[in-house]
């Protein structure tokens, strides 16, 4: 059975007071005008994965104005453990809480159960802005290989920003800095070990399929030299830099200071000087690849979120898009303003219209085009 979602709910979240969808393992095509509130439904299905979603939003950014009174989402999924309860909740924009099977439950367990990704419009733009985007792209994908990935990375984080407060406090005892540093370094090997081996298995599914999206040739780099990759010689690292962070007010190698760097792999052009189509083209074979090579690590194909993905696809192309995530067997989630941008997929999708009526939204099930 395909990892899947078979019930949706949705309570004070977002535009939505109340919504409940019962979808079956297919594709599921949300069509309506801008505003209606499409968006707001995937950005509740990408909860299931671990992490803030997809729109990276605080548990008070999702509430529904202007009541603020909290919001709930939940499901039932699919998975190869079996049928799944998963809910989330907030009160009055109080933290998240989940819970599995109506237990509390780690975000961590819900990457080992669900894995998930997605493209969204604001992604249009990857290869041409900053490495903060890219290194978030590379850590999306390499929390669907590796669920702990998150963990080691929060856990990185603070370490790095009470070292960050010793050097801005221009700190020099050595005393301070050892214990953080050897947490640094543990870690951050791991970060790096995790993101190489990601990039693995997206080279290696891209080499193995017939696609006519174009490959993308993937190489990860430091923006300011190079990251040792042993634990202790990254330990070294941080320890020979102190002088130099000292004098910028922060930590300038390790992990933190990565990028993705992308070629269009049948032209040799890098990603960033390749057209518009052509970089969405590179992101959605990307998404196909990490997609293709969790059927062979985790047992099946992840639920896949894509916002408004057909609006820059020519109909070839968005026909070939469709029939790779029927390949798959992927629970494809996609959005746009009319049913006819998915009319390829016919009935191997279900189709649900998305209305606003009043102060909120309605959400019907329609026949295909």
């Amino acid at each position: 059975m395909p990892l899947h979602l078979t019930r949706l709910s949705l309570s004070h979240f977002r535009s939505h007071l109340h919504v409940q969808l019962a979808p079956d393992a297919r594709p599921v095509v949300l069509f309506g005008p801008n505003g209606a509130g499409k968006t707001n439904l995937i950005e509740a299905v990408s909860l299931f994965s671990p992490g803030r979603g997809m729109r990276r939003a605080s548990a008070q950014e999702m509430t529904r104005r202007p009541e603020a009174l909290g919001w709930k989402v939940s499901g039932l999924v699919e998975t190869p453990e079996g049928l799944q309860d998963i809910a989330f909740q907030s009160e009055q924009g109080a933290p998240r809480i989940v819970r599995i099977n109506d237990k509390p439950a780690p975000q961590t367990r819900l990457g080992e159960l669900v894995r998930l990704l997605w493209l969204l419009p604001s992604m249009d733009r990857l290869w041409i802005e900053g490495a903060e985007g890219r290194r978030r792209f590379l850590d999306r994908m390499t929390l669907s290989f590796f669920p702990e990935h998150g963990d080691i990375s929060l856990t990185y984080e603070k370490a790095m920003r009470e070292r960050n407060r010793l050097l801005k406090d221009q700190v020099r005892d050595p005393i301070w800095y050892r214990a953080l540093e050897a947490q640094m370094a543990q870690t951050g090997a791991a970060i790096h070990a995790n993101r190489v081996r990601a990039l693995e298995r997206i080279a290696k599914a891209q080499d193995q399929a017939s696609t006519q999206f174009p490959a993308a040739d993937l190489t990860l780099v430091q923006t300011e030299g190079e990251m040792p990759e042993k634990e202790t010689d990254l330990r070294q690292a941080f320890e020979d830099n102190r002088l130099r962070d000292l004098a910028a007010g922060r930590t300038l190698i390790g992990p933190h200071r990565a990028d993705l760097q992308g070629v269009f792999a049948a032209k040799g052009v890098p990603a960033s000087d390749s057209s518009t189509g052509e970089q969405k083209a590179l992101l959605i074979s990307l998404v196909l690849s990490n997609a293709r090579a969790l059927v062979e690590d985790f047992g099946a194909p992840p639920i896949v979120l894509l916002d408004e993905v057909a609006a820059h696809l020519d109909a070839g192309r968005r026909a070939a898009l469709y029939d790779e995530i029927c390949a798959l067997g992927a629970q494809a989630w996609m959005t746009g303003t009319g049913p006819e941008l998915f009319a390829e997929l016919g009935e191997r999708a279900q189709f649900f219209e998305v209305t606003e009526t009043g102060n909120s939204t309605v959400v019907t099930a329609s026949p295909p085009p």
